[in-house]
């Protein structure tokens, strides 16, 4: 590990925070250990995750994509775990590469362990240019399983449904969400075979007319204030639960999803296509004292 200090940037997704690790070269090491000590809330700098950000034609888990997506988000979970995919991690790297010069409003690919996703920055909503707009990101198609799960939780029982947004979703509608708990540890599923790796855990209530509410639990950072994949997986879960079908109908159809930090608009294709619209925001940038990833 060099002596020099290592850049970083603090950002948000609807209140899902990252640390941002600009790491063109993909020359920084980032074990595990050191990616928890980062995201450490009262030790490191703090998020519920951390997005280094990679020339895809870098990293060797990205290079196949580099004809596509000149990026790479290579994006750790809160406990240094690797996971596949984050919708809110996506709006705050696109953020990032716009804020650095790097990307223009308009169109952008960036490449994940979850495949290459399709993003559009909106330009500037005020005329001074101070206020960014909203991104949109094609978060893919969502793929159902029948082999579902039972959720527990003090109690209460609930049959969830089985989503994968190129990360695995558990989504139980619930008449109230304090019935989830404090969400501090993942709500306990049978049969836990479903889930080898884990899974994102979703508890959602109706608030009107294909507008829902959500708490989550997402696997190896807890509760977090919003969860893109895990708002897309509601979306199409509350849809399918509702009868509507856009393959079916051939009308696109939205829904207002509701998280402890913000809202997101998720709306599914004809094709199934799935785009979350959303806002995020760069709240600081520093520097990463050597100390504390060599500890």
């Amino acid at each position: 590990m060099s002596n020099s200090r290592i850049a970083f940037l603090k950002g948000h997704g609807t209140e899902n925070d990252f640390v941002i690790v600009p790491d063109p070269d993909n020359a920084i090491d980032l074990p595990a250990s050191a990616v928890a000590r980062l995201c450490d809330r009262r030790a490191g700098i703090g998020g519920d995750g951390l997005l280094h950000v990679v020339r895809s034609a870098a990293h060797p888990e990205a290079r196949a994509m580099a004809g596509e997506a000149e990026w790479f988000m290579d994006y750790r979970n809160a406990d240094g775990s690797i996971a596949e995919m984050c919708g809110n991690g996506v709006r705050v790297f696109a953020r990032y590469l716009e804020r650095a010069g790097l990307v223009g409003a308009g169109d952008l690919a960036v490449a994940t362990r979850g495949g290459v996703k399709k993003v559009h920055l909106a330009k500037a909503e005020s005329v001074s240019g101070s206020a960014a707009g909203d991104i949109t990101v094609s978060m893919g198609r969502a793929r159902f399983s029948q082999e579902g799960v039972t959720v527990t939780v003090d109690g209460r029982s609930w049959p969830a449904r089985n989503v994968n947004m190129g990360n695995p979703h558990a989504v139980a509608f619930v008449e109230d969400l304090d019935h989830a708990g404090d969400l501090f540890r993942e709500p306990p599923y049978s049969p836990a075979s479903v889930y080898p790796d884990g899974v994102n855990v979703e508890f959602v209530v109706d608030r009107g007319e294909r507008h829902v509410a959500m708490r989550v639990h997402e696997r190896g950072s807890g509760e977090t204030r919003s969860c893109g994949t895990g708002a897309c997986a509601v979306a199409v879960a509350a849809a399918r639960r509702d009868g509507v079908d856009p393959s079916v109908t051939g009308a696109p159809v939205a829904y207002i999803v509701d998280l402890p930090g913000g809202r997101l608009v998720i709306t599914e294709h004809p094709d199934g296509e799935i785009e979350m619209t959303g806002p995020a925001v760069i709240v600081a940038e520093g520097h990463i004292e050597p100390a504390l990833l060599a500890q």
